[in-house]
Parts: structure tokens; sequence; C-alpha cells
């Protein structure tokens, strides 16, 4: 049964946390959230990240208005990254999120045990 404190995630918003809160996005906005970034240097920072993730989470990121580029004119033209004031509306509800995930992780470590033990039993 339905109540008014029912969590419904629509398929717009979905779309959306999906695109702000995946792995290279959440590391895009941490480098972000400190200072500008040129793309290389959003490379060197977080070194897992191939070229085409990093550009396509950068495309994501500044379609729905969470950064912003910036081309400078300089020789050659460089290209510079940074977080919008939209985007740095998402620190606080990501800290919480954080927060809640270290403070629940041993009680989750555990239900993954459980789980795999259950899963390798029934096997």
């Amino acid at each position: 049964m339905d109540t008014a404190d029912d969590v419904r995630i629509e398929a717009p918003h979905r779309e959306l946390l999906d695109q702000v809160l995946d792995k290279w996005s959440l590391s895009v906005l941490n480098e972000l959230c400190e200072r500008a970034c040129r793309f290389n240097e959003l490379r060197r920072a977080i070194p897992q990240v191939t070229q085409k993730s990093l550009t396509a989470t950068l495309r994501r990121l500044e379609r729905n208005g969470v950064i912003e580029r910036e081309v400078v004119s300089t020789r050659p033209v460089a290209v510079r990254y940074r977080i919008t004031p939209l985007g740095k509306t998402l620190r606080h509800p990501i800290e919480v999120l954080l927060a809640w995930a270290s403070q629940n992780m041993p009680v989750i470590e555990r239900a993954r045990e459980d789980f795999d033990d259950r899963e390798e039993a029934g096997r």
C-alpha cells in the first residue's frame, strides 16, 4: 500500500542521479570542488579513469548544469572545467550519503558476508 512517506524515484530523477552520482562523476566533482581544472589535470588527479570515460563524464555533468566548460585563450587553446553554483549544492547531500555509508559499513559488510555464505551453501 502506498503512503505519503513512500519514496518514489521517477525516471527523470533516476537518470539524473545515475549521471551525477556515478563513480567518475563523484571523483570529478571532488576535484572541481577544490579548484577549476584542465582536462589533463583531472586525468592526473584521477589516474584510473580513461580519456574516453572522463570526456563522457564531463559532458554529462556539463549537460546537467553541474559543471561548466571554459575555453581559455592561450597558445595552444586550453579548456578549463569548474563547478557551477548548482554543482556546489550537491556537496551536502553527497557528504550525508558518505557519512551514512561510513556509519553503516560494518553492518553492510556483515550482511554481504552472510549473503555470500548462504549463496555458497546453496551451491
